[in-house]
């Protein structure tokens, strides 16, 4: 019984369980067949999703092939027959330069050139020489331009020559279907319109070298294109030079242009304002001239402004625009005079007398000068066994600091130069400028020399001696000065003491100057007071070293100091025999030197002059300052505002359209 009662259960279970499989069988093919829908359903929606893609692109490429084919199709048909498009890079135009007044002084002419692409060319060196029958071409040249093509890319252009006639473009053009390749461009060539008097300041532009090349500017390998080489044109060489544009050209076959694009203009370069007045700068070098060798500088003692800044002799820069002979160069090479020579920023001379202000002046700011204390000048003052003479061989008898500073006594300043000591005369020459660049803006400015016992040790490895503290103090011995040094040395000497800087263009690096915001030296007014009342001395004294220089008319009145230094030593034999300057060779004569201001009473105009081995500062540089300082008067620069004060360097503006 209990047997047929455990049948009956398994036999239920079994049963139960295959129900319960049956059931389980149909729940998961129905559940199957729901995901096959699903999954149909997606592949559907992604099919369509793809499809619409699909003929959205082919849309957009049909677009793009019916504008090519028909808005289009003319200019790429022209392509198709060995035409193409080509890219010009346009030079721009340089930068002018102008006086303070808007006197253009440094312009732009039209320069029309031929030019060559060695590429368009199917001969070069046959083009070259067909070229040659219409223009001044030799054989040189073209071995020139042949080089110069396997060194540059085929596509560029190459200049063949520049500065064509009228008659020489006229030939080319008419002829130009026979040239492949060939173009004529019209371009800038650089004017200087006061040449030799602005030489020294505007520099001059020329050809890129290998090296300025390697700077990658690409406007840099344009044919013709110049860079500023020294000056002005140097230093403001970035900012002068512009952007260049770009032209999209249609050419033929043979590389001629049929018609122009599209263009981007090129942008004129930044336009550089100069504090200087020409009227003033041309008569300061027309005084000059008088002269072998001399340079002279006048500036505002308030805003440092540089009215005048002149050097003789000097050049024509546009020869090294339009080509200089060989002929001019061996006289500029061999010349003296050094005509290619700033001798305002670079000309180093020992300043002599007109340093016996900066002795002065540390003596009295020491404590070592009293201005009333006399000394006594026999004519010469002994140390140990050195004499040190006195220009004036009899001497000067008693002497105070106002009266010493008048006749410019040697002797009274050996005798507190070794109290002073040259520690302090140093400190004072570098406070008022000397020893260093002034930053003026030009390439070449020398720092001149102020030496003091750190300096001969690091030089010499010896140690500082007494007797050259002594030849220090009138400005000899190691002392090197520029002129521009002892412009703004005079200036800060009669200004109240302010820190003025000299400039000629308004411009620090890319900043506008603060002008006549100068800081305060620290230096006691009345001590500024006793050395004016030297200077005056020497124009107004009875004895003063210039008296025979001074302006009869007292509204012009000024004053100044006298300076003679010695280019080599005078031996005890040519002092004892008498020997003038006149009788040396000129290379060998003193330099004559001289600094002053106008008006005398109310300090505006500061001036230095240096006459090359001029013999005596009273006979040949008083007078010529002189002259510059009633010229500056009368012209009175500083009433003459700056036209722009550089506003045309803060926008690029675009250049006019060339052929």
């Amino acid at each position: 019984m209990f047997e047929k009662r455990r049948r009956r259960k398994n036999k239920s279970k079994g049963l139960i369980k295959e129900h319960s499989q049956r059931i389980n069988r149909k729940s998961l093919s129905k559940s199957n067949a729901r995901q096959n829908h699903d999954s149909v359903k997606s592949y559907t929606r992604r099919a369509l999703f793809i499809s619409a893609l699909q003929l959205m692109l082919l849309s957009v490429l049909g677009g793009r092939l019916a504008w090519l084919q028909i808005v289009k199709g003319e200019k790429y048909h022209t392509l198709s027959e060995k035409n193409r498009i080509d890219l010009k890079m346009l030079a721009p135009s340089r930068g002018d330069i102008v006086d303070r007044t808007g006197q253009k002084l440094v312009v732009n002419d039209d320069n029309y050139r031929v030019v060559v692409v060695s590429e368009q060319a199917k001969d070069l060196e046959a083009t070259l020489w067909k070229l040659a029958d219409y223009i001044a071409l030799d054989e040189r040249k073209i071995r020139k331009i042949l080089r110069q093509s396997k060194k540059q890319a085929r596509y560029l252009p190459l200049e063949v020559k520049d500065q064509l006639t009228w008659k020489e473009v006229a030939a080319i053009e008419v002829n130009l279907p026979d040239f492949a390749g060939v173009s004529v461009e019209v371009g800038d060539i650089r004017q200087y319109k006061l040449a030799e008097a602005f030489a020294h300041l505007t520099g001059y532009v020329g050809v890129v070298n290998k090296s300025e090349l390697a700077s990658g500017d690409r406007v840099l390998r344009l044919p013709g294109f110049r860079i500023g080489k020294d000056g002005l044109e140097k230093y403001y060489d970035l900012d002068m030079r512009g952007k260049a544009g770009q032209a999209q050209v249609e050419v033929n076959v043979v590389g001629r242009e049929v018609r122009e694009l599209s263009r981007v203009p090129p942008m004129v370069g930044k336009e550089i304002t100069l504090s200087l007045d020409a009227e003033l700068q041309l008569h300061a070098y027309e005084r000059l001239s008088k002269e072998v060798s001399a340079s002279a500088v006048v500036m505002d003692v308030h805003s440092g402004a540089i009215y005048s800044m002149a050097s003789f002799p000097s050049y024509d820069p546009n020869l090294f625009t339009r080509g200089l002979p060989l002929d001019v160069w061996e006289e500029w090479r061999t010349n003296p005079g050094h005509p290619l020579t700033n001798k305002t920023i670079s000309g180093q001379y020992p300043p002599g007398s007109t340093f016996k202000m900066i002795t002065a002046l540390a003596g009295l700011q020491s404590g070592h000068i009293n201005h009333r204390d006399t000394q006594h000048c026999s004519g010469h003052y002994d140390m140990g066994r050195d004499r040190f003479h006195c220009w004036k061989s009899s001497g000067h008898g008693n002497m105070n600091l106002v009266n010493a500073l008048g006749q410019s006594c040697d002797t009274y300043f050996y005798k507190y130069s070794t109290e002073i000591g040259i520690d302090k005369i140093a400190d004072v020459a570098q406070q008022f400028g000397l020893g260093h660049k002034c930053g003026i803006g030009l390439p070449a400015e020398r720092p001149g020399l102020v030496p003091n016992k750190d300096w001969k040790y690091g030089r010499f490895g010896t140690r500082w001696q007494a007797g050259e503290t002594i030849v220090a103090s009138i400005g000899q011995g190691y002392l090197l000065s520029t002129p521009l040094q002892l412009a703004v040395m005079t200036s800060r000497m009669v200004n109240g003491g302010y820190a003025v800087e000299p400039w000629l263009t308004g411009l620090v690096g890319q900043e506008m100057r603060h002008l006549n915001k100068w800081e305060k030296m620290h230096v006691e007014p009345w001590h500024l007071n006793v050395l004016k009342q030297g200077m005056e001395n020497v124009m107004m004294g009875s004895r003063g070293t210039a008296r025979a220089a001074q302006i009869e008319n007292p509204a012009f009145a000024f004053a100044g100091k006298t300076g003679t230094s010695q280019v080599r030593r005078i031996s005890a034999e040519q002092r004892s025999s008498g020997m003038s300057q006149a009788e040396l060779d000129w290379k060998h004569r003193h330099h004559a030197l001289f600094v002053g201001y106008a008006p005398y009473k109310n300090p505006r105009y500061a001036c230095a002059v240096v006459v090359e081995h001029g013999e005596s500062g009273s006979a040949a540089a008083a007078p010529v300052a002189r002259d510059l300082l009633l010229m500056a008067q009368k012209i009175n620069p500083a009433a003459k505002p700056l036209i722009s004060m550089n506003d045309g360097l803060k926008n690029l503006r675009p250049a006019k359209r060339r052929l």
